[in-house]
């Protein structure tokens, strides 16, 4: 086994060329893409993966059915513009804060890919966890492992191929669609879900075909686009070579422990100059994405630590220290340095505090009931009697809480009395928007200004739950 110099993909180049960056290592010289056998890792690392994955399984499948004051726990309803975050509800108004929100995310991804590198992507993100904890496992079960794969893929049509491909591929439609009904929960609600699978397919037909469509979807990401998604798809790889310098932490080979490589020949005294590396090309035969690590940091590696764990079992092996490939940086290895929290690590941390600090207390302060004010388009004002002037309102209220809350208007700070065209009060119904219209009527004499501002009280009973700002129009001759 160690004296094989062939990766575990097909048609892969030497690892002397320097031709590896012009293109990724999954796409040959003509552009063929090379299918990628990932030999199962196995390792202190793999199995923490694991533990983290099982985790990722739990909340991913758990969340749907959980629910604060009888709402989900998460609701992400883009048709209807509903959100539901810790059971707290977001409607379009609150869009600043899902805006801000984002803002910060992208800073934290900044400062975390600084300090850290690709270490969400090898550890939580859904592609690779989906891809490599539940699907490639599902693969290892049926087919066996990387020489097994490789052997079934070149061997002719026979009863047993056939039969390990079509469950392999049944299998994986199946964890696909169930993946897709989850999603669909985050987005409709478990108890929606529920309801559409009870009734009667004619129901819910064009959201069963939507749902056949991302069943598909996530059947090809994971059955034949794969890494690709990662290497070609998602953008994170790219900018890590904006966001990463010398101080991140990789997973990295250490080519001055590792340099110049040799073959390991048992019971052989070691050759001078020998580096200890033995050029075993088990890192390789472990990589998901196809790459040499031993080749530098490279866009593919998603740092996954697969071949932290394929190295150190060698190293075991042949009585050398572990660690040839670790998480480093480039100057942990080039000078001996040790991970520095940089200026520039610091001016991100104490800006994600900030945008943190500021989303947290828009949160708080944010209220269940809210809305706008604005007076009827095309309107002057009019006159009511002598010594009065009134204006035309329409009102939009927006009911966030899980009651139905019968609202009443009042001026504050002001002279005067509103006149609602509906009666008494507006009926906001819970989670639900209601709106109505109002006159606002002022005496002569208190008017001053051509444009005044008031304010509106929304009141349930004898509380006051929020406060509307608006502007009044009237006759100002004065001078």
């Amino acid at each position: 086994m160690m004296s094989e110099t062939k990766t575990d993909i097909e048609n892969q180049p030497e690892h002397q060329e320097e031709s590896f960056r012009d293109r990724i290592a999954t796409v040959d010289a003509k552009g063929k893409r090379n299918w990628v056998f990932a030999q199962k890792p196995k390792g202190k690392f793999y199995n923490i993966r694991t533990w983290v994955s099982w985790g990722f399984f739990i909340l991913f499948f758990a969340l749907p059915f959980i629910k604060v004051n009888g709402r989900p726990l998460f609701l992400f309803n883009i048709p209807e513009g509903r959100f539901i975050i810790f059971g707290k509800i977001f409607w379009p108004q609150d869009f600043f804060i899902f805006g801000l929100t984002m803002v910060t995310f992208i800073i934290f991804i900044v400062l975390f890919t600084a300090a850290f590198g690709r270490l969400f992507c090898g550890w939580v993100c859904p592609q690779t966890i989906f891809m490599e904890m539940l699907f490639r496992k599902v693969e290892y079960l049926i087919e066996g492992d990387a020489a097994k794969q490789r052997m079934l893929k070149k061997s002719p049509w026979t009863a047993e191929k056939i039969r390990k491909k079509a469950t392999k591929h049944v299998v994986f439609f199946l964890l696909a669609f169930i993946i897709a009904n989850f999603f669909l929960a985050y987005i409709i609600g478990m108890d929606e879900l529920r309801k559409m699978i009870s009734e009667p397919l004619s129901d819910h037909f064009i959201t069963f075909v939507s749902l056949l469509i991302f069943s598909v979807i996530f059947y090809a990401v994971y059955a034949y686009f794969r890494e690709q998604a990662c290497t070609v798809v998602c953008p994170y790889g790219r900018l890590q070579s904006v966001l990463l310098d010398r101080n991140s932490m990789l997973v990295a080979y250490d080519y001055k422990r590792g340099e110049p490589r040799g073959k390991f020949k048992k019971n052989a005294p070691a050759e001078l100059n020998q580096g200890d590396c033995i050029d075993c090309f088990q890192c390789v035969k472990v990589c998901p994405t196809g790459i040499d690590i031993r080749n530098g940091t490279q866009m593919e590696c998603v740092g996954c630590t697969a071949c932290i764990d394929a190295c150190d079992h060698m190293m075991e092996a042949v009585n050398r220290p572990k660690g040839l490939i670790r998480y480093a940086s480039e100057s942990g290895i080039a000078e001996g340095k040790k991970l520095r929290y940089t200026g520039r690590m610091k001016f991100y941390t104490v800006l994600l505090f900030v945008l943190t600090g500021i989303i947290t207390t828009l949160l708080v302060t944010r209220k269940d009931v809210g809305g706008t004010i604005v007076r009827a388009p095309g309107m002057l004002y009019q006159e009511r009697g002598e010594d009065s002037i009134s204006n035309l309102y329409t009102i939009k209220i927006v009911n966030k809480t899980i009651k139905d809350i019968p609202l009443t208007l009042q001026l504050e700070e002001a002279p005067g009395r509103i006149l609602q065209a509906e009666g008494a009060s507006i009926l906001v119904k819970k989670e639900d928007q209601g709106k109505g219209s109002f006159f606002i009527i002022l005496p002569k004499d208190y008017i001053n200004k051509r444009k005044m501002k008031l304010s509106v009280g929304l009141y349930e009973g004898d509380r006051r739950i929020s406060t509307l700002k608006t502007n009044f129009m009237g006759p100002f001759n004065r001078f």
